[in-house]
This record gives structure tokens, C-alpha cells and sequence, in this order.
């Protein structure tokens, strides 16, 4: 059975989309399959690994509105492991559409139910809002990697965010977890990436991934050519630090597993 991570933080620019991609295609070449979950409108996830939001004919937006199989709407990319569920402008009225149904934060959850012995990793990239859709999307995750970006206010809005996991693990998801807070944008050359990072450190402690994703023009300039930065140029170093993530997410769950199977044995 695969987990469900969320990548959620209402800020938007804090990257992340470019970490569902990156991290999604590096668990691919790591050899987990994998599959994204395009939860944004804007539909950067999708346009990110190859695909142009205008030729797309069933997305996200079917699977939850009209009850769509997800097996129909999934589509193959370019990287071995790696497939999409693609989004789409049409998702922005879903929350409306989905405001007198029963159970209406469940609905995703019974989307990714119908998949999720197909994967390893379910990444989600959830839109800058804490609306409805992301709600629906922490209520169907395991566990949520929050990125936050080296930047001024970059714990601005977190305190929110937070309350609403505990909202939801209190009321919707128990099980629901926070994987680690992601630094992204760093930059060591300037005091002010350091003093985000000691400071969010101070907060987090261990919650904080070892990982730290700095500043690299190849993570950006990826997107425009539809790929994954690690097919991209694979020796870039926005390309090995998502590699590293991949890992330290890996051994993190194998770690976790460990754990429970010799709390289960005792």
C-alpha cells in the first residue's frame, strides 16, 4: 500500500510544486513507483513533467466532482516510475460543486483509495489556500512535507497551517503525520538564509529534513522544458539535493517501519 504525502503550505513560492516534481521524479529513479497528484489549478505539476494543461481532457477535477475512475485519468510521463493525475482550471469550482456533498472533505480519500495499492509514493501538490481541496487532500495523506523558503516571513502563516493539521488529525485524519518541514531557496551567502534556518531549526528541531534545497537556475529553468530537473541536467546540484531527499525520505520511512514492527513484536 502506498503513502499519501501532501506538500502543503498556503504561502505561495515556497516551492511547492518544484518539490513534488523533483522528489516524485527522484523516488522514480530510485526505483519507487510513483505518482503525482496535480491538486493546484494552476496546473504547474502537470505543464512541469511534459504535459500542456490544454490537451487535458480528464483531470483531478472529474475524478472528484463526477466521480471519474482515477485509472482513466492518470497519465504516463516521460520518467520510468513516474505518472501524473493532472489538473486542470476547471478544479478552481470544485469547491463549490462539492459544498452540499455528504462526507465532502472524504472526497479525495475515496479517489486515491482506488489507487493507492498501485504505488509506492503518492505525492499531492496542494494549491497556495487552505481551502476545501487541501482539506481534502491532508484528510487522504499519511503525512505532510511543509516547504518553507529562506526568505523574510518565511514562518508567516504557519501557525495557521498548523492549526489546521491538528484541525484535521483531530476531526478527519488521526493518523495524519508531518514528514518534515523542507527548507527551500537557500542561499549560504547570505545571512538572512541562515538566520531562517536557525530559527526554523529552533521551532522544529528534528521535524526539519537534513535535506536543505538551495538556489539553483536549473531547478528553474526545468519547468520550461517540461522535466524533471534530475533529467534535465542530472549533475546540477538542484538535481542532487532532491536525490538526497529522496533518500533521507526513504530511510526515514524504513526507519519508521522498523520501529513499529518491533513495537508490534514486543
Amino acid at each position: 500500500m502506498g503513502k499519501i504525502i501532501a506538500l502543503a503550505n498556503q504561502k505561495g513560492g515556497v516551492g511547492k510544486t518544484t518539490t513534488a516534481i523533483n522528489l516524485a521524479a527522484s523516488l522514480a529513479v530510485l526505483e519507487q513507483k510513483v505518482l503525482i497528484i496535480d491538486a493546484d489549478p494552476q496546473a504547474n505539476a502537470t505543464s512541469g513533467v511534459g504535459f500542456d494543461v490544454r490537451n487535458v481532457t480528464t483531470s483531478i477535477y472529474e475524478c472528484i466532482v463526477d466521480d471519474v475512475d482515477p485509472h482513466k485519468t492518470i497519465l504516463k510521463t516521460e520518467t520510468e516510475n513516474l505518472e501524473l493525475l493532472p489538473s486542470h482550471i476547471d478544479l478552481v469550482g470544485a469547491e463549490i460543486e462539492m459544498l452540499n456533498r455528504p462526507n465532502r472533505e472524504m472526497v479525495m480519500k475515496h479517489v486515491l483509495e482506488k489507487v493507492r495499492d498501485d504505488y509506492d509514493f503518492i505525492l499531492i501538490d496542494c494549491s497556495p489556500s487552505l481551502g476545501l481541496i487541501t482539506v481534502n487532500a491532508l484528510t487522504a495523506a499519511d503525512s505532510v512535507i511543509i516547504p518553507v523558503q529562506c526568505e523574510y516571513f518565511a514562518l508567516e502563516g504557519l501557525g495557521k497551517l498548523l492549526n489546521t493539521i491538528k484541525i484535521i488529525q483531530n476531526r478527519l485524519n488521526q493518523q495524519l503525520e508531518i514528514e518534515g518541514f523542507l527548507l527551500t531557496m537557500y542561499d549560504a551567502r547570505l545571512n538572512l538564509s541562515n538566520q531562517v534556518y536557525e530559527e526554523v531549526k529552533r521551532h522544529f528541531q528534528d521535524m526539519v529534513f537534513e535535506t536543505i534545497i538551495a538556489r539553483n537556475i536549473k531547478l528553474s529553468e526545468a519547468p520550461s522544458y517540461g522535466v524533471p530537473a534530475i533529467s534535465y541536467d542530472a549533475s546540477s546540484k538542484g538535481a542532487i539535493s532532491y536525490l538526497n531527499l529522496a533518500r533521507e525520505l526513504l530511510q526515514n520511512n524504513e526507519m519508521t517501519k522498523l520501529n513499529s514492527k518491533q513495537a508490534v513484536e514486543q
